[in-house]
């Protein structure tokens, strides 16, 4: 076990620099949440027709003209699906919240199990509850619709997220150091 301290320490100052760098995005992102949220769309939409395509180049290699067709068919369908999703941001941005709202009420459960499986006095624990409890309530403020919709719900919501991470990698990273 000691042996493998100097190691979990060595790695403490990596996690406070990505605690950091984590911090500084949810900053940029909560102070313009409109591009924030835009860009996640456009981003989304870019790897949904990159996937397109690159399942219509599989087609060719599919082995098998049945095969292949269909492999080219969905490559299509995921293609146009990736435009669809730069074309019509509005819609993306009510799939795109809906999404959101779920990814943060599962994060937000499973970082109070987690809190919750430390031992009682376990340093950082006390930040995982708190990144926990309120992501959870940011998944249900989303799904209520308050304060805010679409994107900059996703802007917003996401840069609050990547504080609270950003803040329990720091104090993760610091109980690391101090082990003795």
């Amino acid at each position: 076990m000691n042996a493998e301290r100097p190691e979990l320490k060595k790695s403490s100052g990596s996690i406070r620099i990505l605690g950091v760098l984590t911090i500084v995005f949810g900053i940029l992102a909560i102070a313009m949440p409109w591009i924030t949220g835009q860009s996640v769309m456009l981003l989304i939409g870019i790897l949904v027709i990159a996937g397109g395509i690159s399942r219509m180049i599989w087609a060719f290699r599919a082995g098998s003209l049945g095969r292949g067709v269909l492999v080219f068919l969905i490559g299509v369908l995921t293609l146009l699906a990736g435009i669809a999703v730069i074309s019509h941001p509005i819609l993306t941005s009510a799939v795109l919240t809906i999404l959101l709202a779920v990814y943060f009420v599962a994060d937000g459960f499973s970082e109070l199990f987690a809190a919750f499986s430390l031992p009682t006095g376990q340093s950082g624990k006390g930040w995982l509850l708190f990144d926990g409890l309120v992501t959870l309530v940011l998944g249900v403020m989303i799904f209520t619709g308050f304060p805010l919709a679409g994107t900059l719900a996703i802007g917003v919501f996401l840069g609050i997220k990547l504080l609270l991470a950003g803040f329990t990698m720091l104090a993760v990273g610091s109980a690391v150091k101090s082990l003795g």
